[in-house]
């Protein structure tokens, strides 16, 4: 019997139940986007809750800004993480500065700053910019 997971959609935020063992990338019931592996879901107030609320897959999420020069430089790291832990681990950024609510309620004090979610809460928390294979290795000791 297969294992029905919840993935929200990166594009349209809908929730899709897709069965964890599926080999082929699953894609959106309603957009048709590809659930995992893409580029990492761009959050915002508005979105952040739902995304990481209903999720069974663990999230971590790059709160970042554009005028950081160790964002900028981490981005394509993140992203490389994102699509080596695809259908394993959902990435997603928050631009600080567009969604200061969010960013405050975290108590974001340095970017970048990664936090990885499970259930909806905040299980590990690391600042600083990061290689791929560091993301790789912090996501080991968290999970």
């Amino acid at each position: 019997m297969p294992e029905l997971i919840h993935v929200p959609c990166p594009s349209c935020f809908a929730v899709n139940r897709v069965d964890r063992g599926r080999p082929e990338a699953p894609a959106c019931g309603k957009c048709k986007s590809a659930l995992y592996g893409g580029h990492p879901t761009a959050l915002d107030d508005s979105t952040f809750d739902d995304y990481v609320e209903r999720a069974d897959l663990p999230v971590v999420v790059d709160f970042w800004a554009a005028w950081c020069g160790p964002c900028r430089a981490m981005a394509p790291q993140f992203e490389a993480a994102g699509r080596a832990n695809a259908g394993r681990v959902l990435f997603a950024k928050l631009d600080t500065d567009k969604a200061p609510q969010t960013a405050a309620r975290f108590g974001i004090r340095s970017i970048p700053t990664m936090i990885a979610f499970a259930g909806g809460r905040e299980v590990a928390r690391q600042s600083g910019a990061m290689s791929q294979s560091q993301i790789q290795q912090w996501l080991q000791a968290v999970a």
